[in-house]
């Protein structure tokens, strides 16, 4: 039996090729082994806090290991039972569509609420940061308009890169990707990208 958290970031639902890709996935995963479980996160309907005051208090009286006042300490409780869901995961599946070059805002503030020293990372003068997510795969499904390989157009990819790099900085090694592009092009092509990125994602899911 394996746990699968399942972070979707697309608004558009049955409109969605990430998500359309993405239910590939996740239904490869359960037809492996009846006794897998899939947690989904659907970012437009999970309640954040505003990473703000008491919160981002919180977090700097732990980077200097100082004593936080008791609606810091309350603030940072909150913060801790988000980070705890998205730990309690043997794999993780994250879809993603391309806004203006890089990831959807939820998503953003997902990441900026979870990644927290202690809890996500660790920091110390001699060993600089540590990630503390470690020894879990993810698979992350991107879907953009355009293609974004070529030397004229990668460098305009904050989407790939910046996941990739966060995901790094918080401990995953064993990082998967799945492209889906363009998904702005004719119906026909369209078809074709999907299949094989659907291929792709059964294929990721069975060797989970």
């Amino acid at each position: 039996m394996s746990k699968l958290l399942y972070l979707e970031s697309s608004p558009r639902k049955d409109r969605s090729a990430s998500i359309e890709v993405a239910q590939s996935f996740i239904g490869a995963f359960q037809d492996a082994d009846a006794k897998n479980e899939v947690d989904t996160l659907d970012l437009w309907d999970f309640q954040l806090p505003e990473f703000d005051g008491d919160r981002i208090n919180a977090k700097y009286k732990v980077l200097h290991e100082e004593n936080p006042t008791n609606e810091e300490a309350k603030a940072w409780d909150e913060i801790s039972k988000i980070v705890a869901l998205f730990k309690d995961a043997d794999s993780y599946l994250f879809s993603i569509p391309m806004w203006n070059f890089s990831i959807p805002y939820k998503l953003k503030h997902f990441i900026d609420v979870i990644i927290q020293p202690g809890l996500t990372f660790n920091f110390s003068p001699e060993t600089g940061y540590q990630g503390l997510v470690t020894g879990k795969p993810v698979t992350v499904i991107y879907a953009r308009g355009g293609e974004y390989s070529s030397t004229e157009t990668i460098a305009m990819d904050f989407q790939k890169t910046y996941m990739e790099m966060i995901l790094g900085f918080i401990g995953f090694q064993d990082i998967k990707t799945i492209m889906v592009e363009p998904t702005l092009t004719d119906p026909e092509s369209i078809e074709r990208t999907l299949s094989a990125s659907k291929d792709q994602a059964i294929l990721f899911a069975k060797h989970l």
